[in-house]
């Protein structure tokens, strides 16, 4: 680590201009800006395509969770190590091999045939995400000095978040206007052209001298233990907990956490050293991230299916339903930035996730039906500025709380918890979903006095959720209900997911409280 703090203070070489940009500074930014925009726009796009892909394939919430987890799985658990190997073997090798295996993820996912077919090709993107992803501002700190690095990485920032905005709302028109599978597709032309500017003009960087050592047994350990949970809760929302399955997969995925944290404490190079948090702020920060993060990628996944599955909305008003959130925290964030200078860290990250829980709990208060303006626009909205109060302070807290030569492996770390928060609580609320919607539609089944053959037929199906098919030779009458009590059973589920979301973003504000450093920074 220490040879990087080298790499990084040292001065541009005689073959960069005087602000320290490098030759073919342009095509590099846009080689990285795109590399890294395949991940962020591909994470935007699924979720609002996700609903449509359920209907398309057949799938049940299992199976729709699981096009989400095992991308974010493999993402959450090799991007530590995605980011040694390029320090090791070197950035643009691995960040143009990311992008190769990203793009294979891409097509497989675009031509599926089946869920499980989908669910494998997602699994590819994420092996690709987690070599793309830390590559890309490592070859951004490597080849820009002085000036240009601050203005490059300011580029970076501001361009793949226009790159989040935007790719709900095309993604939502080409899920409409020609198939979910275009969604995949509309990544393949902006890789290809990474991939050729990466190969082109990149040049090659290491971080010399660097140990050589990549823990490889802990990242598979974290791969098993993880894949192991979210299998099992995955599962037990359909089996319940007395499955076989579910208690094996379980144990497993608690039994290899465990191995994994005896590995960090005595591994000589660990991915994960344990000894960061020490810091309480450093611990305090990463609690707070998971706690949050976990709240709000809960929320967020299951909110598409409300709008498009029970709201009726189309798919490209679904996806411009979420700008609001993403317009807010990629405006208000430099604003943010500066309160921890002014007011210490405490006070941003008490308010900011106080105001993301206001705005998740004001998510359970629509039913069906009602103007944007007067049901989703207002949560949306207040949950953009609650993250945007956050996310900068968050940042430059955890990484105040760090050595300096573990500045990397400390933002590293942090941004490994933010994504394993949402891999678990997708796959605990699918549980909770599951079993308030099941009650719900059996109750509203019963209280409707729908005929036992059709209310069999709808029950049998209650782990699809608002997916759930209408036996077509019903009575219209009976469609009619039927569709009606399917609507409102989810709107129950959503309703305690979004509450369970919100007291997880107000314990955030707990854990900064009473760990979290206050006071006013000089």
């Amino acid at each position: 680590m220490a040879s990087r703090v080298r790499e990084t203070e040292a001065q541009a070489p005689e073959t960069h201009e005087p602000d320290g940009s490098p030759p073919y500074a342009a095509i590099i930014l846009a080689a990285t800006i795109l590399g890294s925009s395949l991940q962020f726009i591909d994470g935007s796009v699924v979720g609002v395509a996700l609903p449509v892909m359920q209907v398309d394939l057949e799938a049940n919430l299992a199976a729709a969770q699981w096009v989400v987890e095992a991308n974010q799985l493999l993402l959450a658990a090799l991007i530590l190590v995605g980011g040694a190997l390029g320090d090791i073997f070197g950035r643009r090798l691995l960040f143009a091999l990311g992008i190769a295996v990203f793009l294979v993820g891409t097509v497989a996912a675009g031509l599926s045939p089946t869920i499980g077919f989908l669910i494998g090709a997602r699994t590819l993107q994420g092996i690709g995400g987690a070599l793309v992803v830390p590559g890309s501002l490592a070859i951004i700190t490597a080849t820009f000095f002085g000036a240009a690095r601050g203005r490059a990485i300011g580029l970076w920032a501001a361009l793949t978040t226009v790159a989040s905005a935007l790719g709900p709302v095309v993604g939502g028109w080409l899920v409409e206007q020609v198939s979910w599978r275009a969604v995949f597709f509309l990544n393949i032309p902006l890789g290809l052209v990474a991939l050729g500017f990466t190969l082109w003009r990149v040049p090659e960087t290491r971080a010399e001298g660097a140990d050589r050592r990549v823990d490889v047994i802990g990242a598979l350990l974290q791969v098993v233990g993880l894949g192991g949970l979210v299998l099992g809760l995955i599962e037990a929302g359909s089996a319940g907990f007395g499955d076989p399955l579910v208690i094996v997969s379980l144990a497993i995925g608690v039994v290899a956490l465990g191995l994994f944290l005896l590995r960090e404490a005595r591994a000589r190079a660990p991915m994960m050293p344990l000894g960061l948090f020490r810091s309480s702020d450093f611990a305090g920060t990463n609690l707070l991230t998971f706690l949050l993060y976990g709240g709000l990628y809960g929320v967020l996944f299951f909110f598409p299916f409300n709008l498009i599955q029970v709201q009726g909305y189309s798919a490209t008003a679904a996806g411009a339903a979420q700008l609001p959130f993403i317009v807010l925290l990629s405006v208000l964030s430099p604003w943010a930035g500066g309160l921890v200078a002014r007011y210490g860290p405490r006070l941003p990250l008490i308010a900011g996730p106080l105001t993301a829980a206001l705005g998740i709990a004001l998510y359970a208060l629509p039913g069906q039906g009602g103007s944007y303006w007067t049901t989703f626009f207002p949560p949306t909205a207040i949950l953009g500025l609650g993250m945007a109060i956050t996310v900068a302070p968050l940042t430059t807290t955890v990484m105040s709380a760090a050595p300096s030569e573990r500045s990397g492996t400390a933002s590293g770390i942090n941004n490994a918890v933010s994504r394993i928060a949402g891999l678990l609580a997708v796959a605990v609320l699918g549980v909770v979903a599951v079993a308030v919607y099941s009650g719900a539609l059996s109750s509203a089944l019963a209280e409707a006095q729908v005929p036992a053959e059709y209310a069999q037929v709808v029950m049998e199906q209650r782990t699809r959720l608002a997916a759930t098919e209408i036996p077509a030779d019903a009575p219209a009458a009976v469609q009619a209900a039927m569709r009606d009590i399917v609507a409102r059973s989810f709107v129950a589920a959503f309703r305690v997911v979004a509450i369970i979301c919100a007291a997880l973003g107000a314990a955030a504000a707990v854990v900064t409280a009473v760990m979290v450093g206050g006071g006013k920074r000089e």
